[in-house]
């Protein structure tokens, strides 16, 4: 039995598509012949053939409608929108440490830059009855970490509401709403933090590794997923093999939430 995904010529979106999750997401939908489009603040330094790369902040109004423009130029509409961007470079000392401003940041790239694409580019998706949006959220909505996280979590925490509203709207119209909720990633940002981490510890890397996962309470499976593990979660949630899933989330996380 094949399971085809069924992706071929579907035109998508994938925001933070220049690195980590984002960028294996684009290679995942390469791989299944869709028509892909990345938007992010950079362009990658190894970049996928056959995507067109568009260098935009995202936590900008002007970026989201430039990014929103290109699509509608360049693939002529869209079936498959993949916010994935988000982060966060708040200073670490909890709560006090948080200025107004490094809360508009964080609410910036983490909520609003979904927020203002969905808006540009839904209602194509809902006058041609089909289409899937998928929020990339957090474990943090659930398991903050207060020392350096607490805005970071707060907005992703927004940004899984938001979302679940948003599918109650626009699935009866023929759009698949999707929060993909990953752990902790080895991506290329985990990796140098796990190497800071093990040179301040005198320790090599796979004690810097056990260092973030200890922060975290332990993850049970042992290790970090991988970005590829996360984009072809989403790679099968976009495609019409998953027809019937939409409003729910799915944590990949290797077991580092405790509770139901």
């Amino acid at each position: 039995m094949s399971f085809e995904l069924q992706l071929a010529g579907m035109r998508a979106l994938v925001t933070g598509g220049s690195r980590g999750v984002g960028a294996a997401v684009v290679q995942a939908l390469v791989e299944a012949d869709a028509r892909v489009m990345a938007a992010g603040r950079s362009l990658p330094s190894c970049a996928v053939d056959n995507v067109r790369y568009i260098a935009v902040d995202l936590s900008t109004a002007e970026g989201a409608h430039q990014a929103a423009k290109s699509v509608h130029e360049h693939l002529g509409g869209i079936d498959i929108l993949v916010n994935v961007v988000g982060g966060s470079k708040a200073p670490a000392g909890g709560f006090a440490a948080l200025s107004d401003s490094e809360w508009s940041k964080e609410l910036d790239l983490n909520l609003m830059s979904a927020v203002r694409l969905d808006r540009a580019l839904l209602p194509s998706m809902v006058a041609q009855r089909s289409g899937v949006v998928i929020h990339v959220t957090s474990i943090q909505r659930v398991l903050p970490l207060p020392e350096s996280t607490i805005a970071y979590a707060a907005a992703k925490a927004a940004l899984s509401t938001y979302s679940k509203a948003l599918s109650k709207e626009v699935t009866p119209k023929g759009v698949r709403v999707v929060r993909v909720s990953p752990g902790w990633i080895e991506t290329e940002a985990a990796v140098a933090l796990a190497e800071r981490l093990a040179a301040q510890a005198g320790t090599d890397y796979e004690g810097g590794k056990r260092l973030i996962m200890n922060g975290l309470g332990g993850i049970p499976l042992g290790r970090p997923a991988q970005p590829r593990e996360v984009a072809d979660l989403i790679a099968f949630l976009v495609s019409p093999r998953a027809a019937s899933i939409s409003g729910v989330e799915y944590v990949i996380d290797g077991g580092t939430v405790p509770t139901v």
